[in-house]
C-alpha cells in the first residue's frame, strides 16, 4: 500500500500535473472569445510550433516541470534547426493540449462524481449536476466512492508518465545533436587524457631531476657542486609549479583559456635540466624550429620532455645526443643514450605509450625502444 502511494508524496507528480494545466490557460481565454470553436487554439498551435525557438521554450519548461532534477532528462533546449525538428515540435504541442484536456477534464469531474456518490450514499439527493442528478439517494453508492478516486490517482500518475515519455521522444535531441554532443564529450575526454599527459611529463621531468640532482650533491660532497644542484632543482620546481597552476586554472575554469604552453623554442629550458643534472647533452637543431605551428612545436616539447626524463630516471648521468630537424614539411625528434643495465620493455609505462599516442595524434609516428648499443627515442611530426 505505501508503494502504491507513494508516487502522491513526489513533487514530480504534481509538477507534471501543471505543466498538463498549463495548456488549458489558453483554451480558457479562447472560450472568453469564442465558446462555439474550442478547437480553435489547437488549429492555431501548428503554425506557432513551425517557429524555431518555441522548441527551446517548450524544452526548457519540460524539463522544469517533467524532469526535476534530472541530470540527463533527454530533452533538448536549443531551437528547431531541420524542418524534422520543427515538424516534431508542432506534433508535440497538439498533444500536450490533448493530454491537458484530459487531465483537466479528469480532475475537475472525477473529484465532482467522487462527492455526487457521497452525497448519495449518505443519503442525500444529488445536486444539479448532468447525468448525476438522477441517482436515487441508496446507501449502496457509498461502496463505489473509491472508484472515481482510484481513476483520478491512474489520470496524475498515467497521465505524467506518458507526457515525459512523450517529450523525451518528440522534444529529445536529434540526430545532429547527438552527433555534436557525441564530438563534445568526445572533446573532453581528449582534454581530460591531454592535461594528464601534461601533469605526467611536467611533474615527473621535475621530481626526476630534483631526486637526480639531489642524489648526486650528496654522492659528491662538494659545496659547489651542491649549490648548483639546489640552484637547478629549484628552477626546475618553479617552472613544474608554472605548469601545475596553468593546468589546474583550466580544471577550475572552463572557459579560461589554455594559455602558452612551451614550445621547442623553449627546448633550452629542458637541456640545461639535463645538463644540470649530470647528464652530458650534445644537443643539434636545425631548421626554422620557430616556425613550426603551436600544436605540433608544443607536442614536440612534451616529447622532448619525456625523453629526458627517461634518460635522468633509467639510464642517470649518461652521455645524450638530442637531435631537433625541420625539413620537408616534417619535425624530426631523436634523443639517443648508452642503453642501461635494466631496459624497460617495449610499451612499458606510460612516458612511452604517452610519446607515441602524442605522435599519433597528430598524424605521425613515435619509436622507443633499444637501437644497437643504445636507447632511442625518435618521433616525426608532420607540419600539416
Amino acid at each position: 500500500m505505501a508503494r502504491f502511494l507513494r508516487p502522491l508524496l513526489r513533487g514530480t507528480t504534481y509538477t507534471r500535473l501543471l505543466h498538463l494545466w498549463v495548456p488549458m490557460l489558453i483554451v480558457s481565454m479562447w472560450l472568453f472569445i469564442d465558446m462555439s470553436t474550442p478547437w480553435m487554439p489547437a488549429l492555431l498551435l501548428a503554425p506557432v510550433g513551425l517557429v524555431p525557438a518555441v522548441r527551446m521554450g517548450e524544452g526548457v519548461q519540460a524539463r522544469l516541470l517533467l524532469t526535476p532534477g534530472e541530470e540527463e532528462p533527454g530533452i533538448s533546449v536549443t531551437p528547431s534547426v531541420t524542418w524534422r525538428d520543427r515538424l516534431r515540435t508542432v506534433l508535440w504541442l497538439e498533444l500536450r493540449m490533448a493530454l491537458g484536456a484530459a487531465a483537466m477534464f479528469a480532475t475537475v469531474w472525477l473529484p465532482i462524481i467522487t462527492y455526487e456518490l457521497a452525497k448519495c450514499g449518505w443519503g442525500q439527493a444529488p445536486s444539479g449536476v448532468p447525468l448525476l442528478d438522477r441517482l436515487p439517494p441508496e446507501r449502496a453508492y457509498a461502496l463505489l466512492v473509491p472508484l472515481p478516486l482510484l481513476a483520478l490517482y491512474g489520470v496524475v500518475v498515467g497521465l505524467g508518465a506518458l507526457v515525459t515519455e512523450c517529450a523525451r521522444r518528440l522534444l529529445g535531441p536529434s540526430a545532429s545533436e547527438r552527433l555534436a554532443a557525441l564530438e563534445e564529450r568526445t572533446e573532453q575526454l581528449l582534454e581530460r587524457t591531454r592535461i594528464a599527459r601534461e601533469l605526467h611529463d611536467s611533474i615527473g621531468h621535475a621530481l626526476t631531476v630534483a631526486v637526480v640532482q639531489a642524489g648526486a650533491a650528496r654522492a659528491a660532497g662538494d659545496p659547489a657542486f651542491t649549490d648548483r644542484a639546489l640552484e637547478a632543482i629549484e628552477d626546475t620546481g618553479r617552472a613544474a609549479l608554472a605548469d601545475l597552476e596553468r593546468v589546474l586554472g583550466v580544471l577550475r575554469e572552463s572557459d579560461r583559456p589554455v594559455g602558452a604552453r612551451p614550445t621547442l623554442t623553449d627546448a633550452d629550458r629542458l637541456l640545461d635540466s639535463a645538463r644540470a643534472s649530470g647528464a652530458e647533452v650534445d644537443a643539434e637543431v636545425t631548421g626554422p624550429v620557430a616556425t613550426v605551428p603551436g600544436p605540433v612545436s608544443r607536442e614536440g616539447y612534451r616529447i622532448l620532455q619525456e625523453a629526458l626524463t627517461n634518460v635522468l630516471r633509467h639510464a642517470g648521468a649518461v652521455p645524450v645526443r638530442v637531435r631537433v630537424s625541420v625539413a620537408d614539411g616534417r619535425l624530426a625528434l631523436e634523443v639517443r643514450n648508452p642503453l642501461p643495465a635494466v631496459i624497460p620493455g617495449p610499451g612499458r609505462g606510460s612516458g612511452l605509450r604517452g610519446i607515441r599516442e602524442r605522435a599519433a595524434l597528430l598524424g605521425g609516428s613515435a619509436r622507443t625502444g633499444p637501437d644497437e648499443d643504445e636507447w632511442q627515442v625518435r618521433a616525426e611530426l608532420p607540419l600539416g
